[in-house]
């Protein structure tokens, strides 16, 4: 059994604080509320330590937080590696583990530096009287908004481990829907490179020398017009491969640069919701991110304007999270979500109508995963028809950057055959 020091507020308004000696963070929660209070912090009673270990608890703390806050001293973690913590956790919190200790059991086994050093300042923090959201908010790079107030949510509402393990399987599918977008844009990504590479190779060493071959065969006859013009882009290239490569290299930086603003950043995703073939794609996956990550925090028992404010920092478009604005402020007003959505003309009829039929029987959570699980097929459906028409097309233009080159250098060897100009037709004449 432990010990758990507990502030909380009654029914009048008044804070009362307490202890309680019960076997895991879980079972406090529950036994305050039905006590009928609401607590606002719950923490386990520390170890009596000496001055110095908490000086050098604290400095290590200050000290790891400053490193974790330089990106060249920040290690990388992957999103799978979080999910496994995520859902290792909720396991042993389940099993009647305090949280530190789970904690403590977690960083013994985790082979990542950078979550390992995390998750160990995650546990001081909450062996010195913090809650586990206000000790993860410290690392926002690993934990962002949605993931804190969810386990907020969990801690306040005394099921931390149902959170944490709603909270892994969004992360889950999130990850999933996030790697079928990069599988469908990087076929195309790939051939272009492969066509680009190509041709480059063949702009500065092929066609060159098919060139001192017709200027000696030739012997003055004109070349065809489409031949000159290669030649003449082959030419363009070798001499000024030096300023192409910057011209290219600004265009780039250019781009990028212009991406980070925000008209930038909006025309961008404007062009991402409505370009052909990948452009559905990318709006499907929009509308399962808005729908899962607000199914999922409504369902956690977030507040609605507060759930909203979460979905619109991490909806990953500026288009969608402009809507998200405008349903927050509607919301507020006390309108209908279905009402605003269907005016935004990025989510399609049928979403709406199916969350105005969630709000009109009051299973709008679950209506909004059903949503996000449907958009989530349609995407895999959407990619795999994708790859299926993308690869004909993408062969069918290699071929022709290609086939195009090759015809060019080809059709003054026709017109040597033709004239008996050559070594062929001087020995014939001999």
């Amino acid at each position: 059994m432990n010990n758990y020091a507990y502030q909380a507020v009654n029914a009048a308004g008044l804070q009362i604080e307490g202890t309680l000696e019960v076997s895991s963070q879980s079972e406090a929660l529950r036994r305050i509320k039905e006590m009928g209070l609401f607590p606002t912090k719950l923490a386990e009673r520390r170890r009596k330590q000496s001055s110095a270990t908490g000086a050098r608890v604290g400095t290590r703390a200050r000290f790891g937080s400053l490193a974790l806050s330089l990106p060249l001293f920040r290690g990388r973690v992957k999103p799978a590696a979080v999910v496994a913590f995520t859902r290792q956790l909720a396991t042993l919190i389940e099993a009647g583990m305090p949280l530190l200790r789970g904690l403590r059991v977690l960083q013994q086994q985790e082979r990542n530096r950078t979550l390992n050093r995390v998750i160990g300042e995650v546990s001081e923090r909450i062996e010195a009287g913090s809650t586990l959201s206000e000790a993860l908010a410290v690392h926002p790079h690993l934990f962002n908004a949605l993931y804190i107030n969810m386990v907020k949510a969990g801690e306040i509402g005394g099921a931390l481990e149902i959170t944490l393990k709603r909270l892994a399987e969004f992360l889950e599918k999130a990850q999933k829907i996030k790697g079928k977008v990069k599988a469908a844009m990087f076929y195309p990504a790939a051939v272009m490179f492969v066509a680009a590479a190509i041709l480059a190779v063949m702009m500065l060493f092929v066609v060159p020398r098919f060139k001192q071959v017709f200027d000696g065969l030739l012997e003055g006859t004109a070349m065809p017009a489409f031949t000159m013009l290669v030649l003449r882009a082959s030419d363009l290239v070798r001499h000024n491969a030096l300023w192409v490569a910057v011209a290219l290299a600004v265009a780039v930086v250019s781009t990028l640069m212009f991406a980070r603003t925000k008209a930038g950043r909006w025309m961008f995703d404007q062009f991402k919701l409505t370009m052909p073939v990948l452009g559905p794609v990318f709006r499907k996956a929009s509308i399962s991110r808005f729908a899962r990550t607000l199914g999922t925090l409504l369902g956690s028992g977030v507040p609605i304007l507060q759930a909203l404010d979460i979905v619109r920092q991490t909806a990953g478009n500026v288009v969608v999270g402009n809507v998200i604005s405008t349903l927050h402020d509607s919301v507020k007003e006390g309108e209908a979500i279905s009402g605003t959505l269907r005016g935004s003309k990025v989510f399609p009829p049928m979403v709406v109508g199916m969350v105005d039929i969630g709000e009109q029987a009051g299973a709008l959570p679950d209506m909004l995963m059903k949503i996000a699980d449907n958009c989530d097929e349609e995407v895999d459906n959407a990619v795999c028809a994708m790859t299926s028409l993308l690869e004909p097309i993408m062969i069918v233009f290699l071929a022709l950057v290609v086939g195009s080159i090759v015809i060019a250098l080809f059709l003054p060897l026709i017109i040597i055959i033709d004239r008996g100009v050559g070594p062929a037709g001087g020995a014939g004449e001999n």
